[in-house]
C-alpha cells in the first residue's frame, strides 16, 4: 500500500521550502536507551517501503494550509534512486548510542522520513523482548491500541520465530483514556485553542495516532503536526521548525531568517540546538524586535526551560518585544499547572503562551509499555551537502549531542576497547574490529548475549572525535 505524502510532520514542509530540498544529505538513526537490542528486519527494504507516492490533491491540501510546495521539495521527493541506505543487518544485536542506520539522499526526501521511521522502535522491541523475556513480552502485549499495531506485533514475531502470543485490541479504552487525558490539559489552560497535538513520532503506526487525534478532536484540540491525520479527520495542520534546519545553516540568526524571509507564515523559532540563553534567545528576539507584527514565536525544548522562561519574559520586556511562547517537549498536566503558573506571576497574556503535546497525549495512554521514549529513538542529521553537523543542546547530562558526518559502525571481534566503535565512512577498519553495516546477516538471537551488554562501551573512532571536536569550537570558541 502506498505510504502518502502527507504521513509526515507539517514541518518538513516547511524546512524544506526555507532550506535546500535536492541537497545530498545524511541522517542516522539510534537508539540512545534500552540495553541490548535486536534488528528484526532488512532496514534497507524497511526504509524504501515507507517511501511516499505523492498524488495533485496532497499538494493542494498542502498549499491550502500555508505549505505551498516549490518545484525543489517536488523534484527531490520523487529520486527514490538517488537514496542511499547503509544499516546493521537483519538479526544483528546493537547497544544505546549506536549509529544503527543511515539514510543519504535529497534534503527534503530523507527529512520526510524521520516520524515513520521513528516507529521502527516499536517492532524492535517487540523483536528484543521475544528472544530474551517472554514473560514480558506476554504482559507487554496483552492489550494493544489497535488492529494495526496488533498486526505489526504479529509481523514481528513472525519474523523472530515466535508464535502464540495472544493480543488483545482495546481502542474503546485508549480512546477514553487519550480523552480524559486531554480534557486534564485544556482545563487547566482553560482554552483547548491553546493546546496543539505533536505526537505522530511517539506512535507505534499510524492508525495507533488516528486514534489519538480523533480523541484529542473530541475534547476540542484541533491543531496537530500530522498532516495526513489533519486531513483524514478535519483537523488543521502545524509545524514550523526543527533542529535540522538550524543545523544546515550552522547558526540560529542565519537559520531564523531563512525561516522568516522564505516563507510568509509566521515562524516559530526554536531555541537550544547550540544554546538557548547565549545563541537561541539573542537571535530570535532580534528578529522579532525587527518586525514586532510578525507576531513569530519562541519554542523551548531541551534544558531547564523555566529559567529559560523567565531569562526570556524579563529580556523581551527589556527590549519592548511581546513574542509567543511555545512550551513543547516532555510536557504533562503537572508542568503545564507549573508553567501557568509562572505565565500569571509574569504577566504573559494566556493568547501568548501554547502547548504542544506528544507522547503525554499519544504513548503514556497506551496499556503496551512499548513506547519511544523507553528507548529514546532518534532520527538526526549529521551531515549536509559537504559539511558534518550536530546537535549539541543545553545540558551535556542529557546526553542529547548527536553524531557528526557520515557515521558507520565497527564491532569489536577480538581484543580489548569498546565493543562498538562509531567511525566515519571511509575511514579505515581499526584493528580488532570489523565493519558490521557490511556484514552478512545474522539469526536473530540474544542467548548468551546479556552478560556481555553489562560491558558494553560504545566509543568514537579517532576520526569522529576530530569531526566532534571541530564542531565544538567553533561554535563554541570559548568553551562550553
Amino acid at each position: 500500500m502506498a505510504t502518502s505524502l502527507l504521513a509526515t510532520d507539517g514541518y518538513k514542509f516547511s524546512m524544506a521550502e526555507a532550506g535546500w530540498p535536492l541537497r545530498q544529505e545524511t541522517f542516522y538513526y539510534s537508539h540512545r536507551k534500552g540495553g541490548l537490542q535486536v534488528m528484526p528486519f532488512d532496514l534497507a527494504a524497511y526504509v524504501k517501503a515507507l517511501l511516499p507516492e505523492p498524488k495533485p490533491e496532497d499538494y493542494e491540501f498542502l498549499a491550502r494550509y500555508d505549505y505551498e510546495m516549490g518545484v525543489g521539495f517536488k523534484a527531490a521527493i520523487l529520486r527514490k534512486d538517488k537514496l542511499s541506505v547503509r544499516a546493521i543487518p537483519k538479526g544483528a544485536l546493537f547497544y544505546p548510542r549506536e549509529p544503527i542506520l543511515t539514510v543519504t539522499g535529497p534534503s527534503a526526501l530523507v527529512s520526510w522520513l524521520e516520524p515513520l521511521l521513528l516507529q521502527l522502535n516499536y517492532r524492535v522491541q517487540v523483536a528484543t523482548l521475544a528472544l530474551s523475556d517472554r514473560d514480558a513480552l506476554a504482559r507487554a502485549l496483552a492489550t494493544v491500541t489497535c488492529e494495526e499495531q496488533k498486526a505489526l506485533a504479529l509481523e514481528t514475531l513472525d519474523a523472530v520465530g515466535v508464535k502464540g502470543v495472544p493480543i488483545t485490541v482495546d481502542s474503546e479504552g485508549y480512546l477514553r483514556r487519550v480523552r480524559a487525558t486531554v480534557k486534564e490539559l485544556v482545563d487547566i489552560v482553560e482554552d483547548p485553542a491553546r493546546i496543539f497535538e505533536v505526537g505522530l513520532r511517539a506512535a507505534t503506526c499510524q492508525q495507533h495516532h488516528e486514534l489519538a487525534l480523533l480523541a484529542c478532536k473530541e475534547a476540542g484540540v484541533q491543531r496537530t503536526s500530522n498532516v495526513e491525520g489533519a486531513r483524514k479527520l478535519g483537523m488543521i495542520p502545524v509545524g514550523t521548525m526543527g533542529h535540522e534546519h538550524i543545523q544546515r545553516y550552522g547558526s540560529d540568526d542565519a537559520a531564523f531568517r531563512a525561516m522568516r524571509e522564505r516563507r510568509p507564515s509566521r515562524s516559530s523559532y526554536l531555541l537550544d540546538t547550540f544554546d538557548t540563553l547565549t545563541s537561541g534567545i539573542p537571535a530570535a528576539f532580534q528578529l522579532i524586535r525587527e518586525d514586532p507584527s510578525s507576531q513569530d514565536s519562541i519554542r523551548f525544548d531541551s534544558g531547564n526551560k523555566k529559567l529559560q522562561y523567565l531569562y526570556a519574559v524579563t529580556r523581551a520586556r527589556d527590549m519592548g518585544i511581546r513574542p509567543v511562547n511555545i512550551l513543547e517537549d516532555g510536557l504533562d498536566a503537572q508542568a503545564t499547572r507549573e508553567f501557568e503558573e509562572l505565565r500569571r506571576q509574569v504577566g504573559w497574556e494566556p493568547s501568548a503562551q501554547f502547548y504542544g503535546y506528544g507522547g503525554h497525549i499519544v504513548a503514556r495512554t497506551m496499556e503496551c509499555p512499548l513506547t519511544r521514549d523507553r528507548v529514546a529513538a532518534i532520527y538526526k542529521l549529521s551531515r549536509t551537502g559537504p559539511t558534518p553537523v550536530m546537535k549539541f543542546g543545553n545540558e551535556l547530562a542529557e546526553g542529547k549531542q548527536s553524531v557528526p558526518g557520515t557515521p558507520v559502525l565497527f564491532r569489536r571481534r577480538h581484543g580489548s576497547g569498546p565493543i562498538g566503535l562509531v567511525g566515519q565512512e571511509g575511514e579505515p577498519v581499526p584493528d580488532g574490529y570489523f565493519p558490521l553495516m557490511d556484514s552478512p546477516p545474522e539469526a536473530p538471537s540474544l542467548v548468551g548475549a546479556q552478560e556481555a551488554a553489562a560491558e558494553a562501551r560504545i566509543g568514537y573512532t579517532p576520526a569522529t572525535l576530530a569531526l566532534v571536536e571541530e564542531l565544538t569550537r567553533r561554535h563554541f570558541p570559548k568553551g562550553r
